[in-house]
């Protein structure tokens, strides 16, 4: 990947996706040790709320980092401060894409969120560079 320090993140982040199956889920639960049934199990989902299986929260929040760590520089990644919330469950078969935009309100600021296909977000937040980088947040381009 080249390195180009002039270009400021001015403009929508690169977006990154991911359709969500159930070998996606069952390799998160054995990555994560997390086998809650509400996740794997159609029979016990159906009796819930959510009347099927959901997706891991933080399969949606990972997608979200991959698409921040494809946009910022990697030493900037660790000061990144990212405030987000869970507003829509993701089920299988869906097709997530993470992206941002800068906020035009706060320098150094973006908002951010994962999207489903159909158009509805899914989490959403805010992405804050670190004070010392603040008006000098640099992305890098391929």
């Amino acid at each position: 990947m080249s390195m180009d320090q002039s270009t400021l993140v001015s403009t929508a982040l690169r977006s990154t996706s991911l359709v969500v199956t159930e070998a996606v889920i069952r390799a998160y639960a054995e990555l994560t040790n997390d086998f809650n049934p509400i996740h794997l199990d159609a029979e016990f989902a159906a009796k819930t709320p959510m009347r099927r299986p959901i997706a891991h929260g933080t399969i949606s929040l990972c997608l979200m980092w991959q698409c921040i760590g494809k946009n910022f520089p990697a030493h900037m990644l660790g000061a990144m401060q990212l405030d987000v919330r869970f507003v829509k469950p993701v089920y299988i078969d869906d097709e997530l894409t993470a992206g941002g935009e800068p906020d035009g309100e706060v320098s150094g600021q973006w908002k951010v969120w994962v999207r489903a296909q159909d158009g509805g977000d899914r989490i959403v937040g805010v992405l804050q560079s670190p004070e010392s980088d603040l008006g000098t947040s640099t992305a890098w381009n391929e």
